[in-house]
C-alpha cells in the first residue's frame, strides 16, 4: 500500500508495503543506487497563478474561511536554505472544523523561470505513506530537468500524521516488527534484536502476527487517539485542496509516486474541476481490497526476480546459478541458512534470512541488480557488507512506521484486516502467486485487524469525471506497484492516459529513462499527452 529512488519511495511504498522503510523512501533508495538525470529542456508555455488565495472559483467549504484566509509566510529552510519552509493550519476534522486544528509543514523550490515561463506550484509526493515529502523533495529536487525547474515551484507538503506536519505518534515505530511498508517485505534490514524465532520454511506464524497488530493498535489509540480518525488518505487530498487555494493555483498540478499516486487519485475523485496537470506513476488500483493489493504484490516481486534470476543466470560466476529455474531455490536456501546460523557482524548487527529478503527486495526496487549479485555472492562468504548497505538505506529516510499503520488502516484498498484463521487459509494462494516472496506479504495480511478506527476510504472505482487528461505511468516488472494496477487505474480515470515502461523497477519517472522523462515533462510543460499505446523501453 506505496512513496523518492535508491531506498526511499514507497509502497505504496512501500506493506502497500514495508517495514523499517516507506516506499517513499524506497523511490529515493533507488535513485541513490543507481543514479538520476534530468530530462532535456522541452518548451514552456502553459497558465499562471488564478489570484490571490480565497479568490479561486470553487467557493470555500462552510467553516473553513478562517482556514483559506491564511497567508503563507515563507522563510529559508534551516536545514536547507536554498529552500523556503512554511506551516499553515488545518482543520484535525473537516467535517467539524470546529473541533480544532493540526499543523502541516511545506517547503518549495521557486521556479527558475518567470512570466509566461511560470505554471505555477507542482505539489509533489514521494509514496509511502509515512513517507515525508519535504526531506524527498530536498534530495531530489535536482533530478528534474531544467525545463521543469523553469516552469513549476517545486513544492511538498508533509501528509497529516507524518514528518513535520501533527505526527502520529504511538510511542514508538508501530510497524517495527510486522513488515509494514508498501513494497517491501521482511525485517527491512539487519536485526539488532536477533533472527526470528520460527524458520522461513514453516511459514508465517500468523498467530504472533496478529498479536503484534493487536499491540500497535492498542499503543497507537493510546498515544494517538483523537488523531487516527483524520490522517486517512481522503483528509491529505483535502489539505492539498487547501493548499492549491493558499498558493494561488486556479488548479492542482501533481506529481506523486506510489502511495502518492492514491493520493493523488483520491484528490481528482474529490476535485475534478480543480485538477491540473497531474501525473500518478506507479499507480495503485483502488478497486483491490488489501488482501488483493498484497498478493499483487507478492506476484510483482516474483516477476521481478524472475527477470533479475534471468539476466543472473546469463552472466559468468551468478551467485544463484547458471539457469533461471535454480535461482530461486539457490536463494531460498541461503535463506534457511541463515535462519539457521545467522551471521553476525560486530556487537549488534544479526544478518538473518529477513535480512536478505529485504536486501532483495530493496534492490529489486531500485533495481540495482549488480549490487545484488554482489550481496548473494557476500553472503555465501559470511561477508555481510552489500546486505547492510541495501537494509540500512532507509535509516535516515524519516519514514514513520507509527503513520504508516494508521494512514494504511483508513483505506480498504491499503490494509488488511485478516484473522490468524483467514491468514492461513490465504496462504496457499500467495504462495502459488510468489513462491519467493507470498509467506513474506501473507505475513501482513492481519496488519489492521484490530485498527480501532474503521476506514473511511472503502475499496472502489475512482473516475473523477470530467477531470482534465490524467498521465499514469506504469512499469512493466514494478513489483511494489504491478504493472497491472497502473492499466486498472488509467482505465478507471474518465481522462486517464497510461505511458507504459517496459522495464524493471518501481516507478519510471526521473530514472533516466529519456523516452519516460521527455513524454512527462512535455505534458507538464505543453499539456501534451503521449499517443495513445505508447511504450518505452
Amino acid at each position: 500500500m506505496k512513496e523518492a529512488r535508491t531506498t526511499g519511495h514507497i509502497s505504496r511504498g512501500p506493506r502497500r508495503g514495508l517495514h523499517h522503510a516507506a516506499l517513499a523512501a524506497l523511490w529515493a533508495c533507488a535513485l541513490l543506487l543507481t543514479g538520476c538525470a534530468a530530462g532535456p529542456p522541452g518548451q514552456h508555455a502553459g497558465h499562471g497563478p488564478a489570484g490571490p488565495p480565497g479568490t479561486t472559483a470553487t467557493a470555500v467549504p462552510p467553516g473553513l474561511a478562517d482556514h483559506y484566509r491564511q497567508k503563507l509566510r515563507w522563510t529559508p529552510c534551516e536545514e536547507q536554505p536554498s529552500f523556503q519552509c512554511t506551516t499553515l493550519r488545518a482543520p484535525l476534522d473537516y467535517a467539524r472544523p470546529e473541533s480544532g486544528d493540526i499543523r502541516l509543514a511545506a517547503t518549495r523550490k521557486k521556479a527558475t523561470g518567470t512570466g509566461a515561463r511560470h505554471i505555477g506550484s507542482l505539489l509533489f509526493n514521494p509514496g509511502g505513506p509515512g513517507e515525508p515529502a519535504i526531506t524527498s523533495l530536498w534530495s531530489f529536487a535536482g533530478a528534474f530537468s531544467p525545463a521543469v525547474r523553469a516552469s513549476y515551484d517545486l513544492v511538498a507538503v508533509d501528509p497529516r500524521g507524518v514528518g513535520s506536519s501533527t505526527p502520529v505518534n504511538c510511542g514508538g515505530d508501530a510497524a517495527g516488527t510486522p513488515a509494514a511498508v508498501r513494497g517491501l517485505p521482511g525485517s527491512g534490514g539487519p536485526d539488532e534484536d536477533g533472527p526470528a524465532t520460527e524458520p522461513h520454511a514453516d511459514g508465517p506464524d500468523f498467530a504472533a502476527a496478529d498479536e503484534a497488530a493487536r499491540e500497535t493498535a492498542t499503543a497507537c489509540e493510546r498515544g494517538a487517539g483523537r488523531l487516527l480518525p483524520h490522517v486517512g488518505t481522503l483528509d491529505s487530498a483535502r489539505d492539498l485542496e487547501l493548499v492549491r487555494a493558499l498558493l494561488g493555483d486556479e488548479r492542482l498540478h501533481y506529481l506523486g509516486f506510489s502511495y502518492g499516486s492514491y493520493l493523488g487519485a483520491s484528490y481528482a475523485g474529490l476535485f475534478p474541476s480543480r485538477v491540473g496537470r497531474m501525473v500518478l506513476d506507479g499507480a495503485v488500483d483502488p478497486t483491490l481490497d488489501g488482501v488483493h493489493s498484497l498478493l499483487g504484490q507478492a506476484r510483482g516481486y516474483q516477476i521481478a526476480w524472475d527477470s533479475f534470476a534471468a539476466d543472473c543466470a546469463a552472466r559468468p560466476a551468478c551467485p544463484v546459478g547458471h539457469s533461471a529455474a535454480e535461482a530461486g531455490p539457490a536463494l531460498d536456501a541461503l535463506v534457511d541458512a541463515l535462519d539457521r546460523a545467522p551471521l553476525r557482524q560486530g556487537k549488534d548487527v544479526v544478518v538473518d534470512g529477513d535480512s536478505l529478503i529485504s536486501a532483495v527486495t530493496t534492490a529489486l526496487m531500485a533495481p540495482a541488480w549488480e549490487k545484488l549479485r554482489a550481496a548473494l555472492r557476500e553472503v555465501r562468504t559470511g561477508d555481510t557488507t552489500t546486505v547492510q548497505e541495501l537494509g540500512g538505506a532507509f535509516e535516515d529516510s524519516g519514514f514513520s512506521g507509527d503513520a504508516y499503520v494508521a494512514i494504511t488502516c483508513l483505506s480498504g484498498s491499503l490494509g488488511a484486516r485478516a484473522t490468524p484463521a483467514q491468514a492461513r487459509a490465504a496462504l496457499p494462494g500467495f504462495l502459488r502467486a510468489s513462491p519467493r516472496f507470498g509467506r513474506y506479504f501473507a505475513d501482513q495480511l492481519s496488519t489492521c485487524a484490530h485498527w480501532p478506527v474503521p476506514a473511511d476510504q472503502p475499496a472502489g472505482p475512482i473516475t473523477a469525471p470530467g477531470a482534465p487528461p490524467i498521465l499514469v505511468v506504469g512499469t512493466t516488472r514494478d513489483p511494489a506497484t504491478p504493472y497491472t494496477e497502473a492499466r486498472a487505474l488509467a482505465r478507471l480515470l474518465s481522462s486517464g492516459r497510461l505511458l507504459t515502461y517496459d522495464g524493471d523497477g518501481h516507478t519510471a519517472y526521473l530514472r533516466s529513462v529519456g523516452c519516460v522523462d521527455d513524454a512527462v515533462d512535455r505534458y507538464l510543460i505543453r499539456g501534451q499527452l503521449p499517443p495513445t499505446g505508447t511504450v518505452c523501453a
